[in-house]
């Protein structure tokens, strides 16, 4: 520690700080996530297809923070569920494309709707829309690619 720095390492190390933050943040909805019968990758991947009419399992795979062979058995669990459909691509048959079932798409738009009320009240109502603002511009910086 330097002369005069009274806090440990992990106190402001950034990385630290900003998984600390998003898992104490994110604790809450997770259990409501949870109560629905849903991992935290699940729920990652019916938000993801919510946004989008289908996916590749490359493209769920990196917005979802997973390995693809570990999101094609997950992909698989929620297909015996009802809850999203795989198929060949049309544009690339090589690729497999995931879509939502018609009982995935409620599902994620009832926990997208719990989720930005949970955002609001756990995050955006505490930092306020100035912070807000800068916070997004900040993780969007840190998200952007470095190269270029």
């Amino acid at each position: 520690m330097a002369e005069g720095d009274e806090s440990g390492f992990l106190e402001s190390y950034t990385l630290f700080l900003m998984a600390m933050a998003s898992a104490n943040v994110s604790a809450e909805f997770h259990r409501i996530a949870a109560d629905q019968g849903l991992s935290v990758p699940e729920w990652r991947v019916l938000a993801c297809l919510h946004d989008r009419k289908a996916a590749s399992v490359t493209d769920l795979a990196r917005l979802s923070l997973m390995e693809q062979s570990r999101l094609t058995h997950l992909i698989g669990r929620m297909q015996a569920r009802g809850l999203v459909d795989r198929k060949r691509s049309s544009r690339n048959r090589r690729n497999v494309e995931v879509t939502l079932t018609p009982t995935g798409a409620t599902l994620a738009a009832d926990l997208v709707a719990q989720a930005k009320a949970h955002e609001k009240a756990a995050i955006l109502d505490r930092l306020g829309a100035e912070d807000t603002r800068v916070f997004h511009d900040l993780l969007r910086k840190l998200m952007a690619d470095p190269a270029g």
